[in-house]
């Protein structure tokens, strides 16, 4: 049978249509033949990008040349601008404003076959801390109201380059989606007077149908009202508002549980493409009792149609407790 669940923070609807449900291998693609071209984000190539903002590298070596193991740079073609004035402006009824900010790519590594699933621990902690340093960094300009670090992870994700980078784009406006997020945390916290994520890690690890992987500092878990296969959420299992105050301990733990699902995701699903993005509080925001960072992660499986942008609504064929199950039995 159909069912239709809720989402406890957005108060948004999924429909999840076990009538079409959908197993692992229902969603496997033909492999895409990798062909070599060039790659500005290849070591040796450095010249080819905007020159870095911030980079790991061995002290002796100079800014834009090989020997770096993380490297940031501008986006060469940025959605936004840091060096444009944040100015609101009108039209007739209409609300609009300059297209101030920033847009930044992190290199996650000089390994150009690389992932993330398959980069080693270490490695994937430094990638956490380039978003940690630059996270900080950019909430330095008072205009900045919201930092989103995010992922697109194969062409049907929206990348447009194979190398393995993520992406950081800081606004002068709070996301819509982020927004809701907290509003909901917030009326949540109103009413019991405790946070919703917390009371949805304890949740989850009572009924124990949904969840991935756990170690000491995180939880990953099939969130109930799922709204793509295999959708999965990762969160500190203790109340932190800020990711941007993450400890040396934490980035560890963050790192290990964020690389194997993504490694169970990659055996499973068969390298599915993918979108992760931090949602999180913010330095001098409101909200630190009831809002909780947490990391999303959307297999793109699926392709939204009429439907979807017509209601507003997710069909998703696969349960949650299913997904959950074939991610947390895969053995890496």
């Amino acid at each position: 049978m159909p069912e239709l669940r809720k989402d406890i923070i957005t108060k948004s609807w999924v429909i999840i249509s076990t009538e079409r449900s959908k197993r692992p291998h229902d969603f496997a693609k033909p492999p895409v033949e990798k062909v070599s071209k060039f790659c500005p984000f290849d070591p040796g190539n450095e010249s080819t990008t905007p020159p870095e903002i911030m980079a790991f590298r061995p002290a002796n070596t100079a800014p834009n040349t090989p020997g770096w193991w993380i490297r940031v740079v501008p986006n060469k073609f940025p959605a936004l601008d840091p060096k444009i004035q944040p100015v609101r402006l009108g039209h007739g009824i209409y609300d609009s404003m300059s297209g101030f900010g920033a847009h930044e790519i992190v290199i996650e590594t000089p390994d150009h076959n690389a992932t993330l699933a398959t980069l080693d621990y270490k490695q994937v902690q430094e990638v956490i801390w380039a978003y940690v340093e630059r996270y900080n960094e950019i909430f330095k300009d008072p205009n900045i109201k919201y930092v989103l670090i995010f992922k697109n992870y194969g062409a049907d994700a929206g990348a447009s380059l194979e190398h393995s980078h993520s992406q950081i784009i800081a606004t002068p406006i709070l996301p819509s989606l982020v927004l809701q997020e907290m509003e909901g945390s917030k009326e949540y916290y109103g009413f019991r007077e405790r946070c919703v994520y917390c009371d949805i890690i304890q949740e989850e690890k009572m009924e124990n149908t949904r969840m991935i992987e756990e170690n000491d500092d995180f939880l990953a878990f099939a969130p109930y009202a799922s709204r793509a296969p295999f959708e999965t959420w990762i969160l500190p299992k203790v109340h932190q508002y800020n990711f941007g105050e993450i400890d040396e301990l934490h980035v560890k733990n963050f790192a290990a549980i964020l690389k194997n699902v993504l490694l169970k995701m990659k055996i499973a699903l068969d390298d599915p493409p993918y979108n992760f993005m931090i949602h999180t509080g913010t330095p001098h925001g409101d909200g630190k009792e009831y809002y909780h960072w947490h990391l999303e992660i959307v297999p793109r499986l699926t392709k939204l149609a009429g439907f979807e942008w017509g209601s507003g609504f997710y069909i998703n064929p696969t349960l949650p407790e299913e997904a959950a199950k074939y991610l947390r039995d895969v053995k890496i």
